[in-house]
């Protein structure tokens, strides 16, 4: 016995949703507890590394195991042409028409949808691991720094770097909107998803001050090259993990700030930092407002 598995994670126009990969691997842990020999197929998308459908060979397997998403449409029909020599099995799939060839190509159909046997998806029971969630805050072009703006260069970096990094990332924008949902009302609402951060990647002042307001440490990189507002704030603050735009571009100097943001030290720097200057500012303007009270 040696079974594939299979999903609409599978096809190269399909997709891959977090639902249908976390239930694929819920039955590679059920097959694997059980001895069963088995190999999961991707789309070359999705994990071009991976083995892809047209490099399983029919021949190698007793059954296809199809799982999640619809059991509907000409890819899935395709499949029992494909491996018409296995036994076919769908699990925790829904079905939208029983009399579709994409159903009945199947030996057993074991449906999530059915109404007199309706069953959990199986993404429910399936093992998962704890990543840090970070938030993602970039500052707009700020044409004010003419020439200096190093945005774009620096952007792309970043955004290569965190494609590649193993954790959950949330985009964030300080900008506030009373008719987008998408975007918080209040800065009392935007504080509140910082306190709930494991970290912050950030090219944008309020970013660097939201992170450490709520004690999360903050990988800070300004964008403007010879340094801008950015790099005069992490001062005022403090806070030591900021990149030069000159130095944007280079893996190493990024790596060894992040790891630094995510080990013990960087955490508890940002819990335990303190900003007596804070208010100096505000201290400042009473004095021009009220000359008597500094005299």
């Amino acid at each position: 016995m040696r079974v594939l598995v299979t999903g609409w994670s599978s096809f190269v126009h399909g997709e891959a949703t977090a639902g249908d990969v976390l239930s694929m691997r819920r039955v590679g842990e059920t097959l694997a507890g059980a001895g069963i020999p088995y190999e999961t197929a991707w789309s070359p998308g999705f994990r071009p590394e991976a083995l892809h459908l047209d490099d399983a060979d029919s021949g190698r397997y007793s059954h296809l195991v199809f799982v999640c998403g619809p059991a509907h449409g000409e890819q899935v029909r395709t499949l029992h042409e494909r491996y018409a020599s296995c036994r076919r099995i769908a699990v925790g799939v829904s079905v939208l028409d029983p009399a579709d060839a994409a159903v009945t190509g199947f030996h057993r159909v074991l449906a999530r949808d059915d109404p007199a046997t309706a069953r959990p998806d199986m993404s429910v029971s399936a093992s998962t691991g704890i990543v840090p969630v970070i938030g993602v805050v970039f500052a707009p072009g700020q044409a004010e720094y003419g020439s200096a703006r190093r945005h774009r260069s620096v952007h792309e970096a970043l955004e290569r770097w965190l494609g590649g990094l193993d954790c959950a990332r949330l985009p964030l924008d300080t900008r506030l909107a009373g008719d987008d949902w998408r975007r918080c009302r209040t800065p009392d609402q935007l504080a509140s998803v910082f306190a709930r951060l494991d970290a912050v990647v950030t090219t944008r002042l309020h970013g660097l001050v939201f992170a450490l307001r709520a004690g999360v440490p903050v990988l800070t990189v300004d964008p403007v090259a010879g340094g801008g507002k950015v790099t005069a704030q992490a001062a005022a603050l403090g806070w030591p993990a900021l990149i030069p735009a000159e130095q944007a571009l280079d893996t190493e100097v990024v790596d060894h700030w992040w790891q630094w943001c995510l080990s013990a030290a960087g955490r508890e720097h940002a819990r335990r930092n303190e900003f007596p200057a804070a208010d100096s500012l505000a201290s400042a303007l009473l004095d021009e407002l009220l000359p008597s009270r500094s005299a």
